[in-house]
């Protein structure tokens, strides 16, 4: 089988998928960028239209009560044919004022690669899924991956009603909305003795591949993020009628966290630690008001479990320790906390096989950035793929991959597909 992998590939279009991109762009809220919010309307309608492309193709599709759709396609070789599948996919909600290529491009990979083992008639002895999760970035709720994690056994239905949006619309209650029954969450924990491997194609959201001229990069280790949620208590009072020295202006210490977690990340010996305030909430807001209360946000990254563990407690520590001499306590709560994820070396050895094979470049590289496949990676030996990001630029409108850049990217993800397919146990 490995020989016929060129040929196959060639079958890949880059026209079809450039228009997948474009159709699931303009499934945006009004505004610059995409905005396709996790457990809306928007993303359902998104969800529907990966589901007719793969009903029109002839796979069983549904959609399970995490709102996670999967399009099966059965074994052709009925004399080899195994239970366990292999499968791929990505997810197809974006942050607000996001970019076209977050995920949608795993997605669009899927459906490309399913419609050429269609047409192409392709043996395979597995059967092959294709996967488009729901509600993988946190934007929302402040925890990312919930379809993946709902699968994976890691989120529950109690959880549901814990998360909560900007509007305090729970998950449970957004996911209601939308159609889906969160009460049957623990129905749809994927079982792991019904797969054989996973691989996720995504962006890079960095520039490594770019600046280094590398089509493909093949990931090892995702990054682990904890998430957490200050609130910094002062007093409000007239800006005009308080002096200075009896202030306790909760904003001023909420700078100072801000400046504190970047001095914490900027730690020559912390080079893969990233942290981030994201977003920052000013009561009562007015202009001649001393703020009150100040809320902000916190994303922690690192690719090593025992720094992001020690780099967080450092962090809640620093925190309130600059709240408590300013008279202006903290409360910190936590969002969300994954940790890194190392992949499976053998997924990741058979894709640099195949992209050898296939006689195009690339390099082992980590990611900064949560995927579904460090949940998924919880189930079944799980590996990822990355195709270039113009500047490394994500999460923004500006994102960009050009549609030749993804079409290298699928023709290595069909090739690793096909190889593991062919695989006896390893």
């Amino acid at each position: 089988m490995p020989h016929e992998t060129p040929m196959i590939s060639d079958a890949i279009q880059e026209t079809r998928m450039a228009r997948h991109i474009e159709t699931f762009s303009h499934l945006s809220e009004p505004g610059p960028g995409v905005t396709r919010l996790a457990y809306t309307a928007l993303e359902r309608e998104a969800h529907r239209v990966f589901t007719t492309e793969m009903s029109e193709l002839g796979l069983s599709v549904h959609t399970d009560a995490a709102g996670n759709t999967t399009a099966e396609l059965t074994p052709t070789d009925i004399r080899s044919r195994s239970k366990a599948a292999i499968g791929t996919g990505s997810h197809l909600d974006s942050v607000p004022e996001g970019g076209r290529f977050d995920g949608i491009a795993g997605v669009v990979a899927a459906l490309e690669i399913a419609r050429v083992v269609v047409e192409k008639k392709i043996p395979h002895r597995r059967p092959w899924r294709f996967v488009a999760f729901a509600a993988e970035e946190g934007a929302r709720f402040g925890q990312a991956c919930n379809g993946s994690r709902i699968v994976a056994g890691l989120t529950s239905e109690p959880d549901t009603h814990t998360l909560v949006d900007a509007d305090g619309v729970t998950m449970a209650e957004a996911m209601t909305t939308v159609g889906l029954d969160p009460t049957h969450l623990a129905q749809t924990r994927w079982c792991p003795e019904e797969w054989y491997a996973f691989i996720e194609l995504h962006i890079e959201q960095g520039s490594v591949l770019e600046t280094s001229g590398t089509p493909v990069g093949i990931v090892e280790v995702i990054s682990g993020s904890t998430r957490l949620l200050v609130t910094i208590k002062g007093e409000a009072s007239h800006t005009g009628g308080t002096p200075m020295h009896l202030r306790r202006d909760a904003l001023v210490t909420a700078s100072r966290c801000v400046l504190a977690c970047d001095q914490l990340a900027r730690d020559p010996h912390r080079q893969s630690t990233r942290i981030t305030v994201g977003t920052l909430k000013v009561h009562p807001g007015s202009i001649t008001t001393i703020p009150g209360k100040v809320t902000f946000s916190i994303d922690l990254r690192d690719i090593d479990n025992e720094r992001q563990r020690c780099t967080t407690n450092e962090l809640i520590a620093e925190i309130t320790q600059i709240a408590n001499r300013a008279n202006t306590p903290a409360e910190i709560s936590l969002l969300g906390d994954t940790p890194p994820a190392v992949l499976s070396a053998w997924v990741t050895s058979t894709a640099a096989a195949a992209a050898r094979e296939s006689a195009i470049d690339y390099r082992v590289l980590p990611s900064g950035a949560s995927h579904d496949s460090q949940q998924i990676n919880h189930i079944t030996p799980t590996g990822m793929i990355f195709v270039p990001s113009h500047n490394g630029v994500s999460h923004a409108p500006e994102e960009f991959t050009g549609s030749h850049e993804l079409v290298v990217g699928t023709r290595v993800l069909l090739a690793t597909l096909m190889k593991l397919d062919a695989d006896d146990e390893h």
